[in-house]
């Protein structure tokens, strides 16, 4: 995976808020490309041995026509990009709502963005759009969410 943070653009948007010191629009990027074995592991994980993941045969009867990654591989990105990225450490979900445009099929290599839609004043808690798309440019998921960040720093003692 490879990973680049953005700061906002400077135009109205440059003054950093609330204890994170982040700015609307400051945004951040990952990239993957999904394996066999990611489904692999995300099944051992969860227990998905959904036979769309893992069977040729049963795949290519069904309307993607091949295997395809399980959803929680695209979503997965974004976790990766809060909790190392954007925020950063120490950041979890309080909400997320996700929408799946395509399938991701193996061999794809994913881009995930985050970009800072609000952010509060007196707290450590983003709101957050995210989009995931594959290598042709097309949108397999968007979602947006909000976090909040915990660490030692910011902790009012």
């Amino acid at each position: 995976m490879s990973a680049e943070t953005n700061e906002a653009s400077a135009m109205g948007d440059s003054c950093a808020i609330g204890p994170l010191k982040l700015r609307v629009n400051q945004s951040a990027r990952l990239a993957k490309t999904v394996t066999d074995s990611d489904l692999r592991a995300y099944a051992e994980i969860t227990g998905d041995y959904n036979p769309l993941h893992f069977s040729d045969e049963f795949a290519a009867r069904t309307r993607f026509g091949r295997r395809v990654a399980q959803g929680g591989i695209a979503a997965g990105l974004l976790n990766a990009l809060v909790a190392m990225e954007l925020p950063g450490p120490g950041t979890v979900f309080m909400s997320q709502s996700l929408t799946y445009r395509r399938p991701v099929y193996v061999g794809e290599t994913l881009t995930a963005v985050v970009k800072v839609l609000a952010l509060k004043d007196d707290k450590p808690v983003c709101h957050l759009a995210f989009a995931v798309t594959n290598q042709n440019d097309q949108l397999v998921l968007e979602a947006e969410a909000w976090t909040y960040t915990l660490r030692p720093d910011l902790e009012h003692r």
